[in-house]
């Protein structure tokens, strides 16, 4: 695959690293989980409740480590979360695709340099006490995008 320059200088600039994650809105987690674990043979390598975002978390390894990339299945944790307003108007699937990068205030700051708006203010806590921020959809070609910190 050919890269173009102008392309390579724009991703470097704000640090992305990998695909993080994929989210999927999902009803719920216990029988996602197995379903995951069951139908494509993922592992499941981490569950957390996250109040501040009104879920309920898994993160399915989709290779031999979650390092090659996860599956994060979410589940509503009351019925005015972002996550049940999502599957109210869409059902449940694909919600967000989430990048590693850096440093999510860099990321930030770049991106609205460039015009993008962000959800976040500061950013927030994410899942294994990772710093989360989100590119607004409507800026994203209709895509929530994640931008994930890892714990240091």
């Amino acid at each position: 695959m050919s890269e173009h320059p102008e392309q390579s200088g724009l991703s470097q600039g704000i640090g992305l690293l990998r695909i993080d994650h994929v989210g999927v809105a999902v009803a719920d987690l216990d029988e996602a989980i197995e379903f995951y674990t069951r139908v494509f043979g993922m592992t499941c390598v981490h569950v957390e409740t996250n109040e501040e975002q009104g879920v309920r978390e898994a993160m399915m390894s989709v290779g031999p480590t979650p390092e090659g990339g996860c599956v994060q299945l979410l589940a509503p944790l009351s019925p005015d979360s972002t996550i049940a307003k999502f599957l109210g108007k869409n059902g449940p699937g694909v919600q967000q695709v989430a990048y590693t990068v850096e440093s999510v205030e860099h990321a930030s700051a770049v991106l609205r340099s460039r015009g993008l708006r962000l959800l976040y203010e500061e950013p927030r806590r994410g899942t294994s006490n990772s710093r989360v921020n989100f590119v607004h959809p409507k800026d994203a070609g209709g895509v929530l995008v994640e931008l994930v910190e890892p714990a240091r």
